[in-house]
């Protein structure tokens, strides 16, 4: 049987970890309580097509969560992945030109967190990182925002890899891209993909994976590896094979997994840092899966099945693991640090407040930003998340 705490952070149901034991039914009342940012009917009429547009529709005005920046160009792209399914991405390209080498950028894939879209953190660590002159792309993973896929609202580890994976194909098949300076940046639950993908892709030269969740392992043990053994798995396999049967006989997915709502006051501390993103309009979007009703409750088929970063240790170029202090997330990040290095994070009990700490092993860095919370890394609303140093690692590592 799941632990008592993770019975109750189900309850509430964590942004990130996806349903990771017994999938519970969606609550239509509740989950559509919170609409703070409504489409608007001109957002829903202004769609645009061109060459790099095939198939998909994709709004035409801005609608992020953050500012547009006036030091690069924005436009929307699509490309397809191996599996064919179509992804919609935002382009970012530094208006200065003097920032190429040799006519060409340094380019970075961004993508994450897991059930956000490229709104939200991953448009905005793309359009931070090309002002500081990368050009960048944040995509849609497969089945969510505005990339294709169906049924809707699906996962694999798999698929979401090779999400990354045709990135940079298209990143480094671009006339304005040096092919060989190419990185990726996963944030939250897509930190682990990018890890997994920087494993079997050796194009990426430099990954990045910040506030990082391993969504195999808590999708399999729990939080805190909480539920980490064989009679808790097979109950969660009984739960996801009765929910795949009620789906496939209703012909519909039964959705579970947004941000609670209205949120309980017993909430523990990361579900209300979830809701104060999604739920407010610091981070809401209509597209958002965590900002709505979530994924598809029987999604966690192959979460719970495949286990990412199996070859994390065989990784050969540079990988930067940023976390916070106070995050309810950082062993994810420690146990990527020890599994690509085999020595162990020992991050202390208590760091200095006036700098960050790290731990650096050949090429891979584990950083932690004292007094930082997991969804402080999400957006720069109290300033912790470390621009520079990323800037610093690809330039570094990209040349």
């Amino acid at each position: 049987m799941k632990s008592r705490f993770l019975k109750a952070a189900l309850a509430v149901v964590s942004a990130c970890t996806l349903m990771a034991c017994t999938p519970e039914k969606e609550n239509n009342a509740a989950q559509g309580a919170a609409t703070p940012v409504a489409q608007s009917a001109t957002e829903a009429a202004q769609q645009t097509k061109d060459e790099n547009m095939n198939k998909l529709t994709l709004t035409a005005e801005w609608d992020k969560v953050f500012p547009k920046s006036d030091k690069v160009e924005h436009s929307k792209v699509t490309f397809k992945n191996h599996f064919g399914i179509e992804l919609a991405a935002d382009m970012f390209v530094p208006k200065d030109t003097c920032l190429k080498v040799n006519g060409k950028f340094p380019a970075i894939a961004v993508s994450g967190p897991f059930g956000a879209v490229k709104e939200q953190s991953s448009g905005l660590y793309a359009q931070q990182m090309a002002e500081r002159g990368f050009l960048t792309i944040a995509f849609d993973p497969s089945f969510t925002g505005e990339s294709g896929g169906e049924p809707r609202y699906m996962n694999s580890p798999d698929i979401n890899t090779e999400d990354f994976m045709a990135s940079v194909d298209f990143l480094s098949t671009r006339d304005n891209v040096d092919p060989e300076r190419i990185g990726i940046i996963g944030i939250c639950g897509w930190g682990g993909m990018a890890i997994n993908a920087a494993g079997i892709d050796t194009r990426v030269k430099a990954t990045v994976a910040s506030t990082m969740y391993d969504m195999s392992r808590v999708s399999a043990n729990g939080y805190f590896d909480s539920a980490n053994n064989a009679d808790a798995r097979n109950e969660a396999r009984k739960a996801l094979m009765a929910q795949r049967t009620k789906d496939f006989k209703n012909g519909t997915y039964d959705l579970v997994g947004g941000v609670v709502d209205p949120l309980p006051d017993n909430a523990p501390y990361f579900v209300k840092d979830y809701y104060a993103y999604y739920k407010t309009p610091r981070g809401y979007h209509n597209r958002s899966l965590n900002s709505n009703k979530g994924w598809a409750a029987s999604a966690g088929t192959s979460l719970l099945n495949t286990k990412l970063l199996a070859y994390a240790n065989e990784i050969r170029n540079p990988v930067l693991i940023i976390h916070g202090e106070k995050a309810h997330s950082r062993y994810f990040g420690e146990g990527a640090f020890e599994k690509m290095t085999g020595k162990k994070a020992n991050v202390p009990a208590k760091l200095d407040s006036t700098k960050n700490w790290s731990k650096t092993v050949g090429n891979k860095e584990l950083l932690v930003i004292p007094g930082a919370s997991h969804v402080d890394l999400y957006d720069d609303v109290n300033g912790r998340i470390p621009y520079d140093k990323m800037e610093e690692f690809f330039k570094a590592n990209l040349k």
